[in-house]
């Protein structure tokens, strides 16, 4: 936040805010640069690379499976067109919340700023389950005594709580060296195949469209967009980037184009290092094991040693990422009173949202600890469900948000860039709004809900965690029809959200 409430001609200026006790107001100098390694830390480059890769290309559409990255960066990056002209004549740092209040009404908004933290919250939560169980059988393995994975999962939440409580610099710093490890291994192994030619020589065959349309395109495409996740939260920086205006433009563009790149050529060269025609053999032995394999191949068992340790660094800095996020979120809305008053206070030393990222490791050891009580799997229950529900939150809210920019500018007139005011943002939402419809169709297959025979089937599984994605934006639509009758001045600064 960069000013208090002010009254104005905004229809969503209601009079000052009551005063505050704590100072609120977030700030940093944060350029693109580290606003763009948070943003790239929280997509886990290498995590996809080694985990969604291997399982888009074996339950997908096959070695065409690298084309897919290129379709959802174009989808993604006619989407943050649009994004980044909200961005400029709203300068909230509420994101998805701020701009769908401002284009489709205030209870759309506090619907969709409870779909946002079901979204982050839930990725959060998966990968904490795959790192838990990934450090419980990598200690096991170097004779360290066997702990449940739950317990690693929380010693990693007391670290990520303890980077969070502190300035945003020092999560950017971490982040940044993190990031750097991941992307120099893989480009490393790329390297190796580039050099030795492969094992059937170097091809665009993955980008013929006899491949990239074979197999399952809907369920390639679904673990595409699911790759994604967390580039759309540079605007969450806002109070704290050197110079918003430019700086929250230019790291979204920058994150989406370099992400879809990276995915592009990594997940070419899985497919090349093994040739067209074992690709997809190698994956159906062991998807989870493919980048290892690869990575010993071209770069003997030091690559695959050193892959293994950015393979836990790689969802350290996920979640590191996303509880930023998630703070900075709850922070927004609790200026808006829509959340208690002192989850929106920043810290007078570390000049972070000190009581809201409490708030936010609270909440991760709490879910921890009921699923470790309910005996869920890590990987198979914790890990595959709630990454379910991520990707499928994050495309409606997506799309959601490409129409409410859409509906602004044409009542605004603020912006009379056709391109990026309509065209863009409806191409965005015509994409966004099929990846939703083919994650729906294939929901089931996502979160492991299959019968015996392994076909995938709607049953309680799949019930629940859809009902998690109705029931998380109606609720947030309930609190605002409340606020409208019991706080009138509660509901009119919905999305000013102390801007």
């Amino acid at each position: 936040m960069s000013a208090p409430i002010r009254t104005g001609s905004s229809p969503f200026d209601a009079g000052p805010a009551p005063a505050a006790p704590a100072v609120r107001a977030l700030t940093g100098k944060l350029g693109p640069v580290a606003i763009v390694f948070m943003v790239v830390a929280a997509a886990s480059p290498l995590t996809v690379v080694g985990g969604a890769a291997p399982l888009g290309i074996l339950l997908g559409n096959g070695v065409g499976f690298p084309a897919l990255y290129v379709a959802s960066g174009v989808i993604l990056l006619l989407f943050s067109v649009g994004l980044a002209a909200m961005t400029r004549v709203v300068p909230r740092p509420g994101a998805f919340f701020t701009f769908v209040g401002h284009g489709l009404g205030r209870r759309a908004g506090l619907g969709a700023a409870y779909l946002a933290l079901l979204t982050y919250t839930t990725v959060q939560v998966a990968v904490y389950g795959y790192l838990g169980y990934i450090l419980s059988v990598t200690f096991a393995q170097l004779g360290v005594a066997e702990l449940p994975w739950w317990l690693w999962a929380l010693a990693v939440a007391a670290l990520v709580g303890v980077l969070g409580y502190r300035h945003i610099d020092l999560s950017s710093k971490v982040l940044g060296v993190l990031l750097v490890g991941e992307i120099g291994i893989v480009l490393a192994v790329v390297a190796g195949v580039v050099l030795t030619g492969g094992d059937q020589g170097l091809s665009l065959e993955p980008f013929e469209p006899a491949n990239v349309f074979s197999g399952s395109p809907a369920i390639g495409l679904t673990f595409a967009i699911a790759a994604f996740i967390g580039f759309e939260a540079t605007a969450v920086f806002r109070d704290e980037a050197r110079d918003p205006a430019r700086t929250i433009p230019r790291a979204t563009y920058a994150a989406v184009i370099g992400i879809t790149i990276f995915y592009t050529l990594a997940s070419w060269g899985l497919v090349m290092a093994w040739g067209p025609d074992h690709a997809v053999d190698v994956a159906a032995a062991d998807p989870g094991a493919m980048i290892l394999t690869t990575t010993a191949k071209y770069l003997g068992t030091a690559g695959e040693v050193i892959v293994n340790v950015l393979l836990i660094t790689s969802m350290f800095a996920c979640v590191l990422s996303f509880h930023n996020v998630i703070t900075r979120y709850q922070h927004t809305m609790a200026n808006a009173g829509l959340l208690p008053g002192a989850v929106g206070a920043v810290h007078a030393r570390h000049l972070s949202p000190h009581w809201s990222s409490l708030v936010q490791s609270a909440t991760t050891v709490l879910l921890v600890l009921v699923f470790a009580l309910a005996g869920l799997d890590p990987v198979l229950e914790v890990f595959t469900w709630f990454a379910g529900v991520a990707t499928l939150a994050i495309a409606i809210l997506m799309a959601v948000t490409s129409l409410a920019v859409i509906v602004w500018f044409r009542r605004t007139r603020q912006d009379a860039r056709v391109w990026n005011t309509v065209v863009a943002p409806a191409l965005g939402l015509v994409g966004l709004a099929g990846a939703a419809v083919a994650i729906v169709a294939n929901f089931p297959l996502l979160v492991g809900d299959v019968d015996a025979a392994g076909n995938q089937q709607f049953g309680a599984t799949s019930a629940v965690l859809l009902a998690l994605i109705v029931l998380c934006p109606a609720a947030g639509w309930v609190q605002a029809v409340v606020l409208r009758r019991r706080s009138p001045e509660t509901y009119a600064r919905i999305t000013e959200a102390i801007g």
